[in-house]
């Protein structure tokens, strides 16, 4: 089937970034422009000759601008299937003119109710009907028909037209695909605001969510499994998705999720701070008066398994930063910080012997999480939730033991249950010198995990204090604490078995704080 030459273009936009040159090239390929409203106002405005689509349809706009493009004379011109007589003569019969050409964006509804202090019938006002009837004909009859909903598509059926006065079935096929991705989101945008008028709290009555898919990876978690990423419409501040890579080997969905748990931790701390993540648990994390420092400490939590591992720092990594990375043995799968400078790329990319495989990524300054609700998909469904990023308030807290915390300490708990709320539940941490020692993760019984953390930590458990990322049932934990030389704990409370978990306490004359708040990681 031949691609028709394109005679006539029907345009009706909202947003006019670049419509003027656009057009320009159209009239320049003897293209005739039916337009309306304040499209046709502003071509005009530009010096592009342009017909009033109420002039060719003889039908007025009415109703403030609701009834426009509504019209047979339109829809017919746009629709009809260019190798079918029965259409070109229905077309001769009702004096309608083919529209090869369709150009379209619409009304900014997702702009307007956005604002705060939008009103109900403002937001309705800017509910579209015609431009949506109109992509989406065109979309339909692509066949014959070209559609533009974007600007970014301009330039590509303005070359294609000037080198053969046409466009391609591959053009069109893919700009229809578009074009009904762009009134999907539009629908669903306007099905939000609607379901945001059933809300029960913070819920509304219908969640959707709209992604693009950024990249297609090697593989998933495992090498069978396929695997992509995408991003999510509308999300701000540094994040992993939007990361510039500067370096290394593509990245993988796994390193992918231990970056966005590496820079989630990071962000938390106003200190320098590093943290070494393998699996998607921290197994190292220290703040300290510079990058450098933090970085060192955090190695030295659990040296086994920082090999290969991911690293979240939460400044600009320099020159100081960057010798440590280059120490002989060190091994680290990728980097997340805000930047990396010029001098401490040129060491990372020269000096180390993973240089040309580690990945760098540069996530700009960083600020609090942007990340405000999370979803778990089931089977069948999700589940949605607060995301469990805001820090504890610390008025909440009370030392319920008769030790009270020293100084030192109360510092070091603050670090420790900081650090706890990122491990997988059971959680146990020990940390010391603002320092991560030792971490038990994941463990069906909190005593295991609490074993695993003493393990880990080895002869540096002595002095140190421990976070639990939810009650002790039983006294068994403390008593093994305890023993190991953990010096204060910290912990929600709220379990039947508190006052046997305080006897014990005091009994080892352990300081414990109750913050009144858990942080589960299933």
């Amino acid at each position: 089937m031949d691609s028709p030459r394109i005679q006539r273009a029907l345009i009706s936009v909202s947003d006019k970034l670049g419509l003027a040159d656009f057009a320009r090239g159209l009239i320049a390929a003897g293209i005739e422009i039916f337009s309306t409203g304040g499209t046709r106002k502003h071509l005009e405005t530009e010096g592009i000759p342009v017909r009033d689509v109420s002039e060719y349809t003889g039908f007025p706009e009415m109703m403030d601008g609701r009834l426009k493009t509504l019209h047979p004379k339109v829809h017919g011109g746009i629709l009809c299937r260019h190798d079918n007589p029965e259409d070109m003569r229905a077309l001769a019969e009702h004096g309608i003119l083919t529209f090869e050409l369709v150009v379209v964006n619409l009304y900014p509804f997702e702009a307007t109710v956005a604002r705060k202090d939008v009103a109900y019938d403002e937001a309705i006002e800017k509910i579209d009907i015609g431009g949506p009837t109109l992509v989406r004909a065109a979309s339909k009859n692509h066949a014959f028909t070209t559609i533009a909903t974007d600007a970014s598509q301009y330039s590509e059926i303005l070359e294609q037209i000037t080198a053969h006065g046409c466009t391609t079935l591959d053009l069109r096929r893919r700009l229809a695909g578009e074009a009904f991705a762009h009134t999907a989101r539009y629908d669903q945008a306007i099905a939000e605001f609607f379901a945001g008028e059933n809300r029960v709290g913070p819920f509304s009555g219908a969640v959707t969510t709209r992604f693009t898919r950024k990249t297609v990876l090697r593989y998933g978690e495992n090498p069978h499994q396929q695997a992509a990423l995408y991003a999510q419409s509308g999300a701000s501040g540094a994040n992993i998705v939007s990361a510039r890579q500067l370096n290394g080997k593509e990245l993988s969905y796994n390193n992918l999720l231990d970056l966005d748990s590496a820079l989630g931790i990071v962000r938390q701390f106003a200190d320098p701070a590093a943290v070494v993540v393998k699996h998607n648990n921290p197994c190292g994390a220290a703040v300290a008066a510079t990058l450098a420092e933090a970085l060192q400490r955090a190695m030295e939590g659990d040296p086994l398994s920082a090999f290969g591992s991911v690293l979240g720092l939460n400044r600009d990594v320099d020159d100081a930063t960057a010798e440590v990375l280059s120490a002989p043995g060190l091994f680290v799968e990728a980097i997340v910080a805000p930047r990396f400078d010029p001098v401490a790329l040129r060491i990372l990319t020269t000096k180390p012997k993973w240089r040309n495989n580690v990945r760098l990524m540069e996530v700009g300054q960083l600020g609090p999480s942007p990340v405000h609700w999370v979803f778990r998909y089931l089977d069948g469904g999700a589940l949605m939730q607060e995301a469990d990023v805001l820090p504890d308030p610390e008025n909440l807290w009370h030392v319920v033991t008769e030790t009270q915390p020293t100084d030192a300490q109360s510092a070091d708990l603050r670090f420790a249950w900081e650090m706890v709320r990122h491990v997988k539940s059971n959680a146990i941490v020990l940390c010391k010198g603002q320092m991560l020692l030792g971490a038990g993760a994941g463990q069906m019984s909190r005593v295991d995990s609490t074993e695993i953390a003493i393990k880990k930590a080895g002869a540096r458990v002595e002095g140190s204090v421990l976070a639990s990322d939810a009650f002790f049932p039983f006294p068994d934990s403390i008593e093994r604490a305890a023993a190991a030389g953990v010096a204060a704990i910290i912990q929600p409370g709220g379990s039947k078995n508190d006052p046997a978990v305080l006897q014990a306490c005091n009994q080892f004359h352990l300081p414990m704080i109750f913050t009144g708040r858990r942080h589960f990681k299933h």
